[in-house]
């Protein structure tokens, strides 16, 4: 069994060599992403393993085919990234529907909290022997109300942590948690009151059709004056346009950013020595009151050691007996629901 692992990292390779040994399987790390111009790299192999910001869109998936490549692996939750509709019938599709989501829901956290304590501007300025309190004043998490968009593994966890800090919850999900809802400290409400009610607004979601751009222009308009923006999940589900002239406007008080829409041709690497010419996310990035980290939420030594367990637990129970639990179908459903005819 031959593996050609596409966005190859340095911090990937330890756990997937261990599991790659332990399964049997040859791992062809290759450090460019997978595109239409690098997907014959895969020439040979059995299976391909890609990551959140490689393209497999139908002239990939095509051409994976062609290669006689049976298995697509995302190291991942998400497949937005992924043409579903047309990989059905030419290519299974595997992902990792939990890795760690305490890896992720701590990181939003950590993000809140160097925010509104500005931790990272005292940081920066002790280096330099500067101990004045002058424009550290932040304020308490305490009885504040966090408007969580998503209540799956993550989101809930993040519910977990907000109530450990005496907050309250308004959640929404197109599909409610059951027992979540207690009528008090966590309640599902719609969008229209959830933006409206929040002092902080975080997103645990995937990207559908349903939730691109959940945060735009109309959303902030609803949302209080200095409300804070947290994205831990996919970069397309804010606006970041809108989101810009919410900042400038004053009435987003600071956005705290994992992930960006545009991230594809930046994250990941080093573009130190490089001008950036994505003048949003430059711009972003110059306000005082914007934190952007380099969609590193889910780095962490459990997270990595899970997903790559998983991954190669699914690949090699794919070849070994045709089924894995964690496989996709056109429509984004399961493996079950795909044989069941729910996902249709």
């Amino acid at each position: 069994m031959k593996i050609a692992f596409f966005d190859a990292k340095p911090y990937d390779r330890p756990a997937f060599d261990r599991y790659g040994r332990k399964y049997g399987a040859a791992l062809k790390y290759l450090e460019t992403r997978l595109t239409e111009d690098t997907a014959d790299l895969a020439q040979g192999c059995d299976a391909v393993c890609v990551f959140v910001n490689d393209t497999v869109n139908a002239a990939v998936i095509d051409r994976l085919y062609r290669l006689g490549i049976k298995v697509l692996a995302l190291r991942c939750a998400g497949f937005n990234n992924v043409d579903m509709k047309h990989a059905f019938g030419k290519i299974h599709v595997l992902r990792v529907p939990a890795y760690s989501p305490y890896a992720v829901a701590e990181h939003a956290m950590a993000l809140l909290l160097t925010s509104v304590r500005r931790i990272h501007k005292a940081y920066n300025r002790t280096r330099d022997f500067n101990f004045s309190l002058s424009g550290l004043t932040g304020f308490d998490l305490h009885g504040k109300t966090v408007g969580v968009i998503g209540t799956g593994r993550i989101g809930r966890v993040f519910i977990d942590i907000c109530l450990g800090f005496g907050m309250r919850v308004l959640a929404y999900d197109k599909f409610p948690s059951p027992n979540l809802d207690n009528g008090g400290t966590v309640r599902y409400v719609e969008p229209g009151e959830l933006f409206s009610q929040s002092d902080i607004i975080s997103l645990h979601c995937p990207l559908t059709n349903d939730t691109r751009h959940i945060i735009d222009e109309s959303a902030l308009e609803k949302c209080k004056r200095g409300v804070i923006i947290l994205n831990t999940s996919r970069g397309a589900l804010v606006d970041a346009e809108a989101l810009l002239a919410g900042i400038k406007s004053r009435k987003v008080g600071a956005a705290c950013l994992d992930v960006y829409e545009e991230e594809s041709d930046l994250f990941f690497e080093d573009n130190s020595g490089h001008i950036l010419e994505d003048d949003t996310l430059a711009r972003l990035i110059s306000m005082p009151n914007v934190i952007v980290t380099s969609h590193q939420a889910f780095l962490t030594e459990d997270a990595l050691e899970n997903i790559a367990e998983t991954t190669m637990s699914n690949i090699s129970g794919f070849f070994e007996t045709n089924r894995c639990p964690n496989e996709l179908c056109w429509r984004g459903g399961n493996a079950e629901d795909c044989r069941t005819g729910k996902c249709f």
